[in-house]
């Protein structure tokens, strides 16, 4: 599938803006290991079942949050592009504060068990997301995470896969596979970044199916987990990523639909303006 050179562009730009529309207990037999270090693979979630939305919705909402671009800023950078870009110092003191605070990452796959069948989770759990396949998400991001024994969720717009753009570098197919194969999970996030809620014909097989299969040949895994681009979606296109097989789908800060709070999961957004303290009161605040 080709397309123009001007989607890439096209592609670079939205990472400085995407998401910005929303910036803003059980007793399963399941245990899971209350460590940093990644344990969903452990977990069968093709034996879990789905429960009643009710019963999801009244559950405790887990800490989610998305981050952009970590990297120092630039001249260049806009005041609205600065929301979204982290610079490195402040994001190493952003994840010293959540290890000092007792924070364990989790993965989707517990995070599906936990909401379906109340399944263990370690004590405050949180989860890191990474959206857009930014280069410093490897470079910056990984070993950051790595020296905590922290694991993250990275949701891949396919179109920049080794790329390089006029304000951001983008991620290899090898990097992004040496990321799933350490024990970290890929996500899908469309082709292009399309918002989502304008989606019709051939868009499902441009936007979702063709990038989520290209994301299971990098990785040799099957896809379970989608994010909206710009955290916006609608009811009408749920059943359509229920159809693909997906098992979850994360939206931004707006309330969870009280149908399908599988497919409305809310995150925040860490700003780059947050120092750890307002971080960690607006992970108190939101969740």
């Amino acid at each position: 599938m080709k397309k123009p050179l001007f989607c890439i562009a096209s592609a670079a730009l939205l990472t400085l803006i995407s998401c910005q529309t929303n910036s803003a207990t059980g007793t399963d037999q399941t245990k899971i290991p209350s460590s940093k270090s990644d344990a969903s693979n452990q977990i069968d979630i093709s034996k879990v079942k789905i429960a009643p939305a009710k019963t999801i919705l009244e559950r405790q909402q887990v800490p989610i949050l998305c981050y952009h671009q970590v990297r120092n800023w630039k001249s260049t950078d806009g005041k609205v592009g600065k929301d979204y870009i982290v610079e490195i110092q402040n994001f190493k003191d952003q994840i010293k504060m959540l290890v000092d605070s007792g924070y364990h990452t989790i993965l989707p796959d517990q995070l599906y068990a936990y909401l379906n069948s109340g399944a263990k989770l370690p004590s405050k759990p949180i989860m890191l997301t990474f959206d857009d396949t930014d280069l410093d998400q490897f470079t910056v991001v990984r070993p950051i995470l790595q020296k905590y024994g922290y694991k993250g969720v990275y949701f891949i717009m396919t179109v920049s896969i080794g790329k390089k753009g006029k304000f951001v570098d983008y991620m290899s197919s090898d990097q992004i596979k040496q990321l799933s194969d350490e024990g970290n999970v890929i996500g899908s996030h469309t082709y292009d970044h399309k918002n989502f809620k304008k989606y019709a014909g051939k868009d499902w097989e441009e936007q979702i199916d063709k990038p989520t299969k290209k994301l299971e040949q990098i990785t040799g895994k099957k896809i379970d987990y989608f994010a909206y681009p710009f955290g916006l979606w609608n009811a009408e296109g749920i059943p359509e990523l229920k159809k693909r097989g997906f098992k979850m789908a994360f939206q931004l800060s707006t309330k969870r639909d009280e149908k399908d709070p599988l497919f409305t999961v809310r995150r925040i957004i860490a700003s780059g303006y947050w120092s750890p303290k307002t971080l960690s009161n607006s992970i108190k605040n939101s969740f």
